[in-house]
């Protein structure tokens, strides 16, 4: 069973600056005790989001003009570090959809897509202008069309490119690798059947 194709995504953006946004910045290692990923979305960059007394400090993802912003532009090598599948979970669940780079850890980026959250790599300078545009008008929507490889905010447009194993799983509603396997569940028993040390003593 195809899960739902994810082939455009439009929303409103947000600009994280800086390059090598590790995991543990992403999401604080002493929020990773959760038995789900339910309650994450509030913790996601908490310790730069908030000082030891629970006082807000000055970040995007705290700036109002910003808020449920689904969108999340970055720099280079964002999700870096550990390996947490805690970092894409706590985004997703602060509400967004997409993430546009200049690069993203590999790891990171195979956890995200396998939440059906799209990185896609956008040249720095195009991330910068497209970060200027939101400056100037933080309610207008961005859009994302996977298969073209564009993203778009008002009448200005930019490529934006996600490596072609992603694109076919996203687009087809192949993106989560757990619903696969179930889906083929008869046909793992069947060969689970064969082999030898799969049978029981």
């Amino acid at each position: 069973m195809a899960l739902p194709p994810i082939s455009q995504i439009a929303g409103t953006g947000v600009h994280v600056p800086g390059d090598d946004v590790d995991t543990d910045r992403i999401i604080p290692a002493r929020y990773m005790k959760c038995v789900t990923f339910d309650g994450l979305g509030e913790y996601a960059f908490y310790d730069e989001r908030f000082d030891a007394d629970g006082k807000k400090k000055p970040h995007p993802l705290n700036d109002a003009r910003y808020d449920d912003a689904a969108i999340l532009l970055a720099g280079r090598n964002f999700g870096c570090g550990s390996s947490r599948e805690h970092a894409p979970q706590a985004l997703y669940r602060h509400g967004f959809r997409a993430i546009l780079a200049e690069s993203f850890a590999e790891i990171f980026f195979g956890n995200s897509i396998t939440l059906g959250m799209p990185c896609l790599v956008m040249d720095g300078r195009d991330i910068r202008a497209l970060a200027a545009l939101i400056d100037e008008a933080p309610q207008t929507e961005i859009n994302i069309d996977i298969p073209a490889g564009r993203v778009s905010m008002a009448d200005t447009g930019f490529p934006a490119t996600l490596p072609a194993h992603a694109k076919e799983a996203l687009v087809n509603g192949r993106w989560d690798a757990i619903a696969d396997l179930l889906e083929g569940l008869d046909a793992v028993r069947a060969t689970a059947a064969k082999l030898p040390y799969m049978r029981a003593a």
